[in-house]
């Protein structure tokens, strides 16, 4: 087996790559090669907005920072090969997310979709820019699996919605200066789906208050807000009013694809051969058939991934796909995240950064990190509900 540093991401030719795809691939291969810098690569620590935006604004200039977007958005319009190919290839090169991520994956296909021309030229520009940062209003205290159940009201006057209630599990909630809520119009609806609206609410308004929520890993990415009286110009209603449900969902499969991406896995199994050429585990023969058996698993789960979206773009994706894909990836992270406690041997419960010929590893931060990833956007058991009566046909 080669140990080389690429090792985990050789990434196979599927099938449907044409002589062209082949030759996008080198193209971001080498520009990367002589554009992401040394010290950006395999970042054990997430960097602030203001140290990553020189890296996005070389990404931006290149035209590689929203290839789902159609180009009269402003994106890149990349085929859907070509848009594998760049997650891919930036997973390899160990190429950081930036913090407009969540908006050029969630906010922006829902404002190209669903938005107003007036709202698309008003929100797509800073997010394309990463001038904004976003995040998502979905969970509250009671309501996050039956997020139909969701209590924070916006009840609407003459030319504005007024807000009332709670958010929490908000992803970058304590950096956000937006958020994409999904509120109750209609208390009073025959069906709890059919009173839902999404608004999109400026954090910076009055009556916002937010509190940082420390996780297991140590960080406080995640957030809990409270509204009082808090005022949203109606203008700033997505889709039409009460089918917010609709609006809701496209961003929940959307999430889900992002939460089942095999870059993530790749991202993990690159850090365990780097941890264990470090402790000499990778010279056990038993591990190495263990590591091996992983990367097996994981490019099979590539393949199905590729198949799915292909699904997808061809409209005709079976709706439970992306839990499929969402319950495989986060439950196989954690077990990669499992082999890289036992490759790091006795630096398994190290707290600080573990240090490796090829960039540091967090490896407790990525352990308890990681197992949060089974419960947001879906948790599992609501997944193995969804598989269990969608494909399986099993009563509910």
């Amino acid at each position: 087996m080669h140990h080389g540093a690429s090792a985990a991401y050789n990434f196979l030719m599927f099938e449907g790559e044409s002589e062209t795809d082949r030759a996008f691939r080198e193209e971001v291969r080498d520009w990367l090669e002589n554009n992401l810098p040394a010290g950006m690569r395999n970042l054990a620590v997430k960097l602030t907005p203001e140290e990553i935006a020189p890296w996005y604004g070389q990404v931006l200039e290149r035209g590689w920072h929203a290839p789902h977007w159609p180009k009269s958005a402003g994106g890149m319009g990349a085929t859907l090969t070509q848009q594998i190919i760049l997650a891919e290839e930036f997973a390899r090169a160990g190429a950081p997310e930036t913090h407009a991520t969540h908006a050029l994956n969630l906010v922006g296909p829902v404002l190209i979709e669903f938005g107003t021309e007036e709202q698309k030229a008003k929100f797509l520009p800073p997010i394309l820019a990463s001038e904004v940062i976003w995040c998502q209003g979905y969970s509250e205290p009671n309501a996050g699996s039956d997020l139909a159940s969701l209590k924070t009201t916006a009840i609407l006057g003459f030319d504005e919605f007024v807000v009332n209630g709670q958010k929490i599990w908000t992803t970058m909630g304590t950096q956000a200066d937006w958020m994409f809520a999904l509120v109750c119009t209609d208390p009073g609806a025959a069906k709890k789906q059919g009173g839902l609206s999404v608004i999109l609410i400026d954090l910076t308004s009055p009556g916002v208050t937010r509190r940082p929520i420390k996780v297991l890993s140590g960080d406080d990415e995640l957030a809990e807000e409270f509204f009082d009286d808090v005022r949203v110009p109606v203008e700033n209603l997505v889709g039409e009013l009460h089918d917010g449900w609709r609006v809701a969902n496209s961003i929940l499969g959307t999430e889900r694809f992002s939460h089942g991406h095999p870059r993530h896995c790749y991202s993990v199994l690159e850090a365990v051969k780097r941890v264990a050429k470090k402790t000499g585990a990778m010279d056990d023969p038993a591990f190495r058939d263990r590591l091996a058996a992983h990367e097996i698993n994981v490019t099979a789960f590539a393949a199905f991934f590729r198949h799915a979206l292909e699904l997808t773009e061809a409209e005709i994706s079976p709706g439970w796909a992306a839990s499929i894909l969402k319950l495989y990836c986060t439950e196989e992270i954690q077990r990669l995240d499992d082999l890289l406690v036992e490759a790091a041997g006795g630096y398994g419960l190290d707290k600080e950064i573990v240090v490796t010929d090829e960039g540091g590893v967090d490896i407790m931060g990525r352990f308890l990190g990681d197992r949060r990833n089974t419960i947001g956007g879906g948790s599992r058991e609501i997944q193995r509900n969804i598989i269990s009566k969608r494909v399986l046909g099993l009563p509910t």
